[in-house]
Protein backbone atom coordinates (compact mmCIF):
# COMPACT_ATOMS: atom_id res chain seq x y z
CA UNK A 1 0.00 0.00 0.00
CA UNK A 2 1.91 3.49 -0.70
CA UNK A 3 1.78 6.35 1.19
CA UNK A 4 -1.13 8.45 0.14
CA UNK A 5 -3.59 4.94 0.65
CA UNK A 6 -1.79 4.76 4.14
CA UNK A 7 -2.68 8.55 4.85
CA UNK A 8 -6.36 7.76 3.78
CA UNK A 9 -6.61 4.33 5.69
CA UNK A 10 -5.16 6.42 8.79
CA UNK A 11 -8.59 8.99 8.58
CA UNK A 12 -11.28 6.44 6.96
CA UNK A 13 -10.22 3.57 8.05
CA UNK A 14 -7.87 0.82 6.63
CA UNK A 15 -11.08 -1.58 6.01
CA UNK A 16 -12.39 1.39 3.74
CA UNK A 17 -9.37 1.33 1.57
CA UNK A 18 -9.12 -2.69 1.52
CA UNK A 19 -11.94 -1.91 -0.14
CA UNK A 20 -10.83 0.64 -2.74
CA UNK A 21 -8.41 -1.87 -3.45
CA UNK A 22 -10.55 -4.58 -4.05
CA UNK A 23 -12.68 -2.59 -6.05
CA UNK A 24 -10.19 -0.88 -8.50
CA UNK A 25 -7.94 -4.62 -9.01
CA UNK A 26 -10.26 -5.93 -11.58
CA UNK A 27 -10.61 -2.39 -13.64
CA UNK A 28 -6.80 -2.23 -13.42
CA UNK A 29 -5.67 -1.68 -17.79
CA UNK A 30 -8.45 0.21 -18.63
CA UNK A 31 -8.32 3.80 -19.68
CA UNK A 32 -10.45 5.94 -17.52
CA UNK A 33 -11.05 9.89 -18.50
CA UNK A 34 -12.56 12.49 -16.72
CA UNK A 35 -13.20 16.04 -18.75
CA UNK A 36 -14.74 19.19 -17.61
CA UNK A 37 -14.71 22.46 -18.56
CA UNK A 38 -12.00 24.17 -15.66
CA UNK A 39 -9.05 23.03 -13.29
CA UNK A 40 -9.27 26.14 -11.38
CA UNK A 41 -12.56 27.52 -9.21
CA UNK A 42 -15.98 25.91 -8.15
CA UNK A 43 -16.18 22.33 -7.06
CA UNK A 44 -15.90 20.22 -9.82
CA UNK A 45 -12.20 20.74 -10.13
CA UNK A 46 -11.35 20.95 -6.29
CA UNK A 47 -13.22 17.30 -6.56
CA UNK A 48 -11.19 16.14 -9.72
CA UNK A 49 -7.93 17.32 -8.23
CA UNK A 50 -8.29 15.15 -5.16
CA UNK A 51 -10.40 12.17 -6.70
CA UNK A 52 -7.73 11.73 -9.99
CA UNK A 53 -4.83 10.91 -7.58
CA UNK A 54 -6.47 8.81 -5.63
CA UNK A 55 -7.33 6.89 -8.35
CA UNK A 56 -3.49 6.51 -9.52
CA UNK A 57 -2.92 5.53 -6.19
CA UNK A 58 -5.17 2.34 -6.72
CA UNK A 59 -3.07 1.31 -10.43
CA UNK A 60 -5.86 2.97 -12.25
CA UNK A 61 -4.78 4.37 -15.84
CA UNK A 62 -6.64 7.32 -15.67
CA UNK A 63 -6.39 10.73 -16.96
CA UNK A 64 -8.11 14.57 -16.37
CA UNK A 65 -8.79 16.86 -19.72
CA UNK A 66 -10.08 20.58 -19.67
CA UNK A 67 -12.61 21.49 -22.58
CA UNK A 68 -11.28 25.05 -24.09
CA UNK A 69 -13.60 27.57 -24.64
CA UNK A 70 -14.00 31.38 -25.55
CA UNK A 71 -15.86 34.04 -23.90
CA UNK A 72 -19.12 33.34 -25.61
CA UNK A 73 -18.98 29.43 -25.05
CA UNK A 74 -19.11 30.28 -21.36
CA UNK A 75 -21.72 33.03 -21.42
CA UNK A 76 -23.95 30.21 -22.76
CA UNK A 77 -22.74 27.34 -20.69
CA UNK A 78 -23.54 29.40 -17.78
CA UNK A 79 -27.45 30.25 -19.06
CA UNK A 80 -27.25 26.04 -19.18
CA UNK A 81 -27.11 26.33 -15.44
CA UNK A 82 -28.93 28.88 -14.59
CA UNK A 83 -31.91 27.28 -16.91
CA UNK A 84 -31.44 23.62 -15.30
CA UNK A 85 -31.66 25.15 -12.46
CA UNK A 86 -35.10 26.97 -13.07
CA UNK A 87 -34.60 30.08 -14.17
CA UNK A 88 -36.07 31.20 -17.67
CA UNK A 89 -32.96 32.36 -19.76
CA UNK A 90 -33.15 32.50 -23.53
CA UNK A 91 -30.14 31.53 -25.38
CA UNK A 92 -29.68 32.54 -28.92
CA UNK A 93 -28.57 29.86 -31.81
CA UNK A 94 -25.46 32.17 -32.22
CA UNK A 95 -24.66 31.15 -28.62
CA UNK A 96 -25.99 27.47 -29.59
CA UNK A 97 -23.77 27.33 -32.75
CA UNK A 98 -20.91 28.57 -30.57
CA UNK A 99 -21.24 25.68 -27.90
CA UNK A 100 -21.57 22.97 -30.56
CA UNK A 101 -18.45 24.45 -32.50
CA UNK A 102 -16.47 24.83 -29.57
CA UNK A 103 -17.53 20.67 -28.58
CA UNK A 104 -16.67 19.95 -31.82
CA UNK A 105 -12.83 21.30 -31.98
CA UNK A 106 -12.50 19.67 -28.75
CA UNK A 107 -13.54 16.32 -29.88
CA UNK A 108 -10.82 16.90 -32.49
CA UNK A 109 -8.08 17.79 -29.78
CA UNK A 110 -9.16 14.92 -27.80
CA UNK A 111 -9.78 12.38 -30.18
CA UNK A 112 -6.42 10.13 -29.63
CA UNK A 113 -7.19 10.23 -25.71
CA UNK A 114 -11.37 9.52 -25.49
CA UNK A 115 -11.64 7.47 -29.20
CA UNK A 116 -9.16 5.13 -27.12
CA UNK A 117 -10.86 5.27 -23.73
CA UNK A 118 -12.29 2.32 -21.31
CA UNK A 119 -14.61 4.78 -19.99
CA UNK A 120 -15.37 8.28 -19.72
CA UNK A 121 -17.04 10.62 -17.44
CA UNK A 122 -18.27 13.86 -18.86
CA UNK A 123 -18.99 16.30 -15.90
CA UNK A 124 -21.55 18.79 -16.52
CA UNK A 125 -23.34 20.60 -19.50
CA UNK A 126 -20.29 22.65 -21.23
CA UNK A 127 -18.83 19.46 -22.67
CA UNK A 128 -22.20 17.36 -23.05
CA UNK A 129 -22.02 17.34 -26.93
CA UNK A 130 -18.89 16.24 -27.32
CA UNK A 131 -20.37 12.36 -27.63
CA UNK A 132 -21.91 13.59 -30.82
CA UNK A 133 -18.51 13.72 -32.65
CA UNK A 134 -17.43 10.13 -31.18
CA UNK A 135 -19.42 7.74 -33.29
CA UNK A 136 -17.05 5.24 -33.49
CA UNK A 137 -16.12 5.55 -29.77
CA UNK A 138 -15.29 1.83 -28.22
CA UNK A 139 -15.81 3.00 -24.21
CA UNK A 140 -18.87 3.31 -21.70
CA UNK A 141 -19.47 7.33 -21.93
CA UNK A 142 -21.36 8.71 -18.53
CA UNK A 143 -22.89 11.90 -18.40
CA UNK A 144 -22.32 13.20 -14.46
CA UNK A 145 -24.41 16.28 -13.54
CA UNK A 146 -23.61 18.37 -10.36
CA UNK A 147 -25.97 20.63 -11.06
CA UNK A 148 -29.67 21.03 -9.38
CA UNK A 149 -31.75 19.97 -12.10
CA UNK A 150 -35.25 18.96 -10.11
CA UNK A 151 -36.87 21.94 -12.05
CA UNK A 152 -34.81 22.83 -15.28
CA UNK A 153 -36.65 25.56 -17.69
CA UNK A 154 -37.96 23.14 -20.07
CA UNK A 155 -36.50 24.57 -23.67
CA UNK A 156 -33.12 24.36 -22.30
CA UNK A 157 -33.35 20.83 -21.21
CA UNK A 158 -34.76 19.34 -24.40
CA UNK A 159 -32.08 20.76 -26.45
CA UNK A 160 -29.12 19.35 -23.59
CA UNK A 161 -31.34 16.07 -23.81
CA UNK A 162 -30.54 15.23 -26.85
CA UNK A 163 -26.89 15.11 -26.36
CA UNK A 164 -27.27 13.50 -22.55
CA UNK A 165 -29.59 10.68 -24.33
CA UNK A 166 -26.69 9.28 -26.31
CA UNK A 167 -25.06 8.38 -23.29
CA UNK A 168 -24.58 4.93 -21.30
CA UNK A 169 -25.33 6.24 -18.08
CA UNK A 170 -25.79 9.53 -15.78
CA UNK A 171 -24.94 10.48 -12.07
CA UNK A 172 -27.11 12.69 -10.27
CA UNK A 173 -26.12 14.01 -6.80
CA UNK A 174 -29.77 13.03 -5.31
CA UNK A 175 -33.07 11.59 -6.88
CA UNK A 176 -34.62 14.70 -6.89
CA UNK A 177 -32.14 16.22 -9.81
CA UNK A 178 -32.48 13.44 -12.02
CA UNK A 179 -34.30 13.78 -15.51
CA UNK A 180 -36.18 10.73 -17.75
CA UNK A 181 -33.65 9.65 -19.78
CA UNK A 182 -33.17 6.20 -21.82
CA UNK A 183 -30.53 4.46 -20.11
CA UNK A 184 -29.62 3.89 -15.90
CA UNK A 185 -28.86 6.86 -13.71
CA UNK A 186 -27.14 6.63 -10.51
CA UNK A 187 -26.97 8.55 -7.38
CA UNK A 188 -23.75 9.62 -5.90
CA UNK A 189 -23.12 12.64 -3.84
CA UNK A 190 -20.30 15.16 -4.03
CA UNK A 191 -17.72 14.72 -1.21
CA UNK A 192 -14.01 16.81 0.39
CA UNK A 193 -10.54 15.41 0.57
CA UNK A 194 -10.12 15.06 4.77
CA UNK A 195 -6.16 15.45 3.53
CA UNK A 196 -6.52 18.56 1.34
CA UNK A 197 -4.95 22.04 2.30
CA UNK A 198 -8.74 22.94 3.04
CA UNK A 199 -9.41 20.55 5.51
CA UNK A 200 -6.55 19.18 7.40
CA UNK A 201 -5.82 20.11 10.75
CA UNK A 202 -4.01 23.41 11.81
CA UNK A 203 -1.64 25.05 14.14
CA UNK A 204 -3.62 27.40 16.26
CA UNK A 205 -1.27 30.07 15.10
CA UNK A 206 -2.18 29.66 11.86
CA UNK A 207 -5.79 30.05 12.64
CA UNK A 208 -5.43 33.09 14.64
CA UNK A 209 -3.17 34.68 12.21
CA UNK A 210 -6.36 35.56 9.51
CA UNK A 211 -7.18 37.75 12.64
CA UNK A 212 -4.55 40.01 12.14
CA UNK A 213 -4.22 39.71 8.08
CA UNK A 214 -8.05 40.25 7.36
CA UNK A 215 -8.54 43.03 9.91
CA UNK A 216 -11.32 40.88 12.27
CA UNK A 217 -11.99 41.62 15.76
CA UNK A 218 -11.36 38.69 18.33
CA UNK A 219 -13.75 40.39 20.79
CA UNK A 220 -16.77 39.62 18.24
CA UNK A 221 -18.21 36.38 17.27
CA UNK A 222 -17.35 35.09 13.96
CA UNK A 223 -19.56 34.25 11.03
CA UNK A 224 -18.24 33.14 7.56
CA UNK A 225 -19.43 31.90 4.25
CA UNK A 226 -17.13 30.79 1.91
CA UNK A 227 -18.72 30.15 -1.87
CA UNK A 228 -17.73 31.48 -5.20
CA UNK A 229 -19.86 35.16 -5.91
CA UNK A 230 -22.63 33.43 -7.62
CA UNK A 231 -25.92 34.56 -6.90
CA UNK A 232 -27.19 31.25 -6.37
CA UNK A 233 -25.14 31.38 -3.41
CA UNK A 234 -27.10 34.36 -2.34
CA UNK A 235 -24.03 36.87 -0.51
CA UNK A 236 -26.64 39.63 -0.61
CA UNK A 237 -29.25 37.26 1.65
CA UNK A 238 -26.27 36.77 3.68
CA UNK A 239 -25.60 40.22 4.45
CA UNK A 240 -29.01 40.81 5.14
CA UNK A 241 -29.24 38.35 7.66
CA UNK A 242 -26.06 39.21 9.46
CA UNK A 243 -27.45 43.08 9.84
CA UNK A 244 -31.14 41.44 11.02
CA UNK A 245 -29.03 39.32 13.70
CA UNK A 246 -26.70 41.95 14.30
CA UNK A 247 -29.94 44.42 15.74
CA UNK A 248 -29.59 41.80 18.70
CA UNK A 249 -26.46 40.46 18.81
CA UNK A 250 -23.30 41.95 17.94
CA UNK A 251 -21.33 39.81 15.56
CA UNK A 252 -18.99 40.64 12.42
CA UNK A 253 -19.23 38.83 8.81
CA UNK A 254 -16.84 37.27 6.44
CA UNK A 255 -17.81 36.60 2.51
CA UNK A 256 -14.60 35.20 1.16
CA UNK A 257 -14.36 33.49 -1.99
CA UNK A 258 -13.14 34.06 -5.95
CA UNK A 259 -14.66 33.13 -8.91
CA UNK A 260 -14.37 29.90 -11.64
CA UNK A 261 -12.83 29.72 -14.30
CA UNK A 262 -16.03 29.41 -16.23
CA UNK A 263 -18.32 31.86 -15.03
CA UNK A 264 -18.39 35.16 -16.61
CA UNK A 265 -20.87 36.80 -13.84
CA UNK A 266 -18.54 36.18 -10.96
CA UNK A 267 -17.26 40.03 -11.09
CA UNK A 268 -19.91 41.34 -11.74
CA UNK A 269 -21.89 39.76 -8.23
CA UNK A 270 -18.51 41.08 -6.43
CA UNK A 271 -19.00 44.05 -7.35
CA UNK A 272 -22.68 44.12 -6.09
CA UNK A 273 -21.69 42.61 -2.59
CA UNK A 274 -19.06 44.99 -2.15
CA UNK A 275 -21.17 47.78 -2.87
CA UNK A 276 -24.09 46.54 -0.56
CA UNK A 277 -21.23 46.22 2.33
CA UNK A 278 -19.35 49.25 2.15
CA UNK A 279 -20.93 51.35 4.65
CA UNK A 280 -20.32 48.55 7.27
CA UNK A 281 -16.30 48.06 8.84
CA UNK A 282 -17.75 44.80 10.14
CA UNK A 283 -18.40 43.35 6.66
CA UNK A 284 -15.55 41.76 4.96
CA UNK A 285 -15.24 41.14 1.53
CA UNK A 286 -12.68 38.61 0.76
CA UNK A 287 -11.52 37.59 -2.73
CA UNK A 288 -9.18 35.28 -2.97
CA UNK A 289 -6.81 33.79 -5.33
CA UNK A 290 -7.69 29.91 -6.55
CA UNK A 291 -5.13 28.39 -3.93
CA UNK A 292 -6.26 30.16 -0.92
CA UNK A 293 -6.55 26.62 0.69
CA UNK A 294 -5.14 26.92 3.92
CA UNK A 295 -6.78 30.94 4.34
CA UNK A 296 -9.81 29.62 3.52
CA UNK A 297 -9.31 26.18 6.19
CA UNK A 298 -8.24 29.04 8.74
CA UNK A 299 -11.30 31.11 7.99
CA UNK A 300 -13.79 27.97 8.78
CA UNK A 301 -11.70 26.69 11.27
CA UNK A 302 -11.86 30.82 13.35
CA UNK A 303 -15.55 30.80 13.01
CA UNK A 304 -18.47 30.62 15.58
CA UNK A 305 -20.88 29.81 12.92
CA UNK A 306 -20.36 28.82 8.92
CA UNK A 307 -23.14 30.02 6.63
CA UNK A 308 -24.01 28.42 3.07
CA UNK A 309 -27.34 30.19 2.89
CA UNK A 310 -27.81 29.24 -1.01
CA UNK A 311 -31.15 29.78 -3.22
CA UNK A 312 -29.87 26.17 -5.50
CA UNK A 313 -27.40 24.63 -4.62
CA UNK A 314 -25.93 20.87 -6.22
CA UNK A 315 -24.45 20.47 -2.74
CA UNK A 316 -22.32 22.86 -1.17
CA UNK A 317 -19.06 21.33 -0.53
CA UNK A 318 -18.35 24.45 1.65
CA UNK A 319 -20.90 22.92 4.14
CA UNK A 320 -19.41 19.48 4.64
CA UNK A 321 -15.82 21.22 4.65
CA UNK A 322 -16.82 22.99 7.62
CA UNK A 323 -19.08 20.68 9.81
CA UNK A 324 -15.10 18.22 9.15
CA UNK A 325 -14.21 21.20 11.01
CA UNK A 326 -16.81 20.58 13.40
CA UNK A 327 -18.90 23.83 12.85
CA UNK A 328 -22.65 24.25 12.60
CA UNK A 329 -23.80 24.87 9.62
CA UNK A 330 -27.05 27.57 8.60
CA UNK A 331 -27.46 26.75 5.06
CA UNK A 332 -30.38 27.59 2.59
CA UNK A 333 -32.80 24.73 2.71
CA UNK A 334 -32.39 23.51 -0.94
CA UNK A 335 -30.27 20.91 -2.65
CA UNK A 336 -27.22 18.47 -1.50
CA UNK A 337 -27.43 21.02 1.63
CA UNK A 338 -30.25 18.94 2.55
CA UNK A 339 -28.31 16.14 2.20
CA UNK A 340 -25.47 17.59 4.86
CA UNK A 341 -27.48 20.04 7.22
CA UNK A 342 -29.97 18.06 9.76
CA UNK A 343 -31.80 20.50 11.55
CA UNK A 344 -31.27 20.58 15.45
CA UNK A 345 -28.27 18.13 14.89
CA UNK A 346 -25.94 19.23 12.80
CA UNK A 347 -26.95 22.94 12.43
CA UNK A 348 -30.13 24.77 10.61
CA UNK A 349 -31.92 24.84 6.82
CA UNK A 350 -33.76 28.37 6.54
CA UNK A 351 -35.39 29.66 3.69
CA UNK A 352 -35.33 33.83 4.46
CA UNK A 353 -32.63 35.80 5.75
CA UNK A 354 -35.09 36.61 8.45
CA UNK A 355 -34.79 32.82 9.37
CA UNK A 356 -30.79 32.79 8.82
CA UNK A 357 -30.66 35.54 11.25
CA UNK A 358 -32.63 34.12 13.86
CA UNK A 359 -30.58 30.71 14.20
CA UNK A 360 -27.43 33.06 14.08
CA UNK A 361 -28.75 34.79 17.36
CA UNK A 362 -29.85 31.42 18.96
CA UNK A 363 -26.60 30.00 18.01
CA UNK A 364 -24.37 32.69 19.31
CA UNK A 365 -26.14 32.72 22.70
CA UNK A 366 -25.99 28.83 23.06
CA UNK A 367 -22.46 27.76 22.61
CA UNK A 368 -23.00 24.04 24.21
CA UNK A 369 -25.53 23.66 20.93
CA UNK A 370 -22.47 24.64 18.96
CA UNK A 371 -20.20 22.15 20.19
CA UNK A 372 -22.78 19.20 20.13
CA UNK A 373 -24.21 19.88 16.85
CA UNK A 374 -20.28 20.39 15.20
CA UNK A 375 -19.21 17.52 16.77
CA UNK A 376 -22.37 15.66 15.14
CA UNK A 377 -21.46 17.29 11.88
CA UNK A 378 -18.04 16.38 11.93
CA UNK A 379 -19.05 12.37 12.52
CA UNK A 380 -21.61 12.92 9.65
CA UNK A 381 -19.00 14.00 6.92
CA UNK A 382 -16.41 11.10 8.01
CA UNK A 383 -19.40 8.48 7.78
CA UNK A 384 -21.09 9.48 4.69
CA UNK A 385 -18.81 12.53 2.92
CA UNK A 386 -15.42 11.68 2.50
CA UNK A 387 -13.77 11.25 -0.74
CA UNK A 388 -13.27 7.55 0.20
CA UNK A 389 -16.66 7.09 0.05
CA UNK A 390 -17.07 9.16 -3.28
CA UNK A 391 -14.41 7.00 -4.72
CA UNK A 392 -16.12 3.79 -3.91
CA UNK A 393 -19.42 4.37 -6.17
CA UNK A 394 -17.06 5.41 -8.59
CA UNK A 395 -15.17 2.15 -8.76
CA UNK A 396 -18.84 0.61 -8.08
CA UNK A 397 -20.57 2.48 -11.14
CA UNK A 398 -17.32 1.70 -13.20
CA UNK A 399 -18.15 -2.12 -12.04
CA UNK A 400 -21.27 -2.37 -13.21
CA UNK A 401 -21.21 -0.53 -15.72
CA UNK A 402 -18.32 -2.42 -17.81
CA UNK A 403 -20.26 -5.54 -17.05
CA UNK A 404 -23.46 -4.83 -17.81
CA UNK A 405 -26.38 -7.40 -17.33
CA UNK A 406 -24.07 -10.19 -16.01
CA UNK A 407 -25.41 -12.16 -13.16
CA UNK A 408 -22.53 -12.58 -11.18
CA UNK A 409 -19.37 -10.08 -10.37
CA UNK A 410 -16.12 -11.46 -9.13
CA UNK A 411 -14.05 -9.82 -6.96
CA UNK A 412 -10.69 -10.94 -6.63
CA UNK A 413 -9.75 -10.31 -2.75
CA UNK A 414 -6.59 -9.00 -2.02
CA UNK A 415 -3.58 -10.38 -0.06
Amino acid sequence: MNDLLVSYAEVAGHDVVDHLCQLAHPLRGLKIVHVNSTREGGGVAEILRKLVPFMEALDLDVRWEVLKGNTEFFQCTKGFHNALQGFAVGISQGMLDTYESVNASNAEELRPVLEDADFVFIHDPQPAALINFFPKRRGKWVWRCHIDCSRPYRPVWRYLKKWIASYDASIFSLAAFARYLPHPQYLIAPSIDPLSEKNIDLPESEIEAVFDEFGLKRELPLVVQVSRFDRFKDPLGVIEAYREARKMTPLQLVLAGGSADDDPEGKAVLEEVRRAASDDEDIHVLELPPDSHRTINALQRASDIVLQKSIKEGFGLTVSEAMWKGKPVIGGDTGGIRLQVIDHFTGFKVKTPEGAALRIRYLLHNEHKRYEMGTRARRLVRENFLLTRHLREYLALIVGVVHGLEDRIELIEQG
